[in-house]
């Protein structure tokens, strides 16, 4: 496979052996937990707080699957946390990488012109230790790398077995496929020069301008991706275009660069969409006109055509097989986050035939906040 040659030439001198949580900065965990969980079926995992000897900031972690999150709100007025929300609004501030150690982890990236956010350190309690170590990326965000394998508790150490009674049934989300982050005009290939040469990933797409354009905006990405795959982050930069793009719109309101969405996995995307709509989920509207010719441009695929077309779900294909994908709205007050549903039937690609469909979808949101 193609893909996989290329996958391979990403040097590997940091071994990844996937994404262990994401952190997002919010103006109120508790109740943003009680988001996750009742709309997007994330389980109740382990608390930090003011009850575990936490007094400057709270923290719950959530999961499903083999996805975790972690929601983090300040517990005092000033500081770092206070300052992030202020800035940005609710936001990823860190992209917590697994691996087998992360003081070498630190060591390589470093030596390589990473920025460090803070030196490897280990915590400990009676389930074991984990080791942390970070590095600046793009923006304000942080890799951190998490080193748990002489750790057994729920989530790590400071951390409490969070075990409520409200649990709804997770709806079928599986691992994160992919993170994409927006960076500022002209960054993109910084970003993706800083992911081959300090963290040895391979650049295995790339779109310009003239694949993802409309009659308004337009943008430019580039998908870089750690050796083993498991990785993969789309860097965005905005191109220019006749109006406001998407990317500088996420721009203006998040005051910088910052992960724009994440993809998470499903292998029955029919089934967990329509639970999440069920649950308040908003996604983009997709016309009807889209599913007059879409099997004339992606052949056969083996789901029915008429609930695809009901839920709004894109459907695109490339040499390996084909895939299904829809995306929200954004998921905070300010334009800016957002999540991706996508099921793989083979497909190794990011729906660039679905581009032009998703950016219109994209700009008639833009069109109703005046942002366009």
């Amino acid at each position: 496979m193609e893909l996989e040659k290329i996958i391979s030439e990403a040097e590997d001198f940091l071994p990844l052996l996937g994404t262990d949580h994401v952190e997002i900065i919010v103006g109120n965990a508790k109740q943003a937990a009680y988001y996750y969980m009742s709309a997007w079926g994330f389980q109740p995992l382990a608390y930090k707080g003011l009850e575990t000897g936490s007094k400057d900031s709270v923290s719950y972690a959530i999961r499903q699957d083999k996805i975790t999150l972690v929601l983090t709100s300040p517990l005092e007025p000033g500081g770092d946390l206070n300052r992030h929300l202020n800035d940005h609004g609710d936001g990823v501030k860190n992209v917590a990488l697994w691996v087998n150690d992360a003081t070498m982890s630190w060591k390589e990236t470093t030596k390589r012109g990473a920025k460090s956010a803070f030196e490897p350190y280990t915590i400990e309690d009676d389930n074991g230790k984990v080791v942390l170590s970070g590095i600046h990326t793009y923006g304000e965000t942080i890799h951190i790398f998490v080193e748990r394998k002489d750790y057994n508790g729920a989530f790590m150490p400071g951390y409490t077995a969070w075990t409520p009674d409200y649990k709804p049934d997770p709806v079928g989300l599986k691992y994160i496929d992919h993170m994409v982050g927006n960076v500022d005009w002209g960054e993109m290939n910084t970003w993706c020069k800083f992911y081959a040469e300090v963290m040895g990933f391979a650049q295995i797409i790339s779109f310009d301008d003239k694949d993802i354009s409309t009659e308004y905006t337009a943008l430019m990405s580039k998908v870089m991706s750690n050796g083993n795959g498991r990785i993969k982050f789309p860097i965005n930069e905005p191109a220019e275009g006749r109006k406001k793009s998407q990317i500088e719109e996420y721009i203006d309101y998040y005051k910088g660069a910052g992960v724009q969405h994440i993809a998470v996995a499903t292998d029955n995307i029919i089934e967990t969409v329509t639970q999440l709509k069920a649950r308040g989920v908003d996604f983009l509207y997709v016309p009807d006109n889209y599913y007059d010719d879409v099997l004339d441009r992606v052949g056969e695929i083996d789901e029915d055509l008429e609930p695809l077309k009901k839920l709004g779900i894109l459907i695109d294909r490339d040499d390996e097989g084909y895939l299904l994908q829809l995306f929200t709205k954004p998921v905070l007050d300010r334009p800016t986050m957002f999540f991706e549903i996508i099921q793989r039937k083979g497909a190794q690609s990011f729906g660039k035939g679905n581009f032009k469909a998703l950016f219109e979808a994209i700009e008639r949101e833009q069109e109703n906040r005046g942002t366009l």
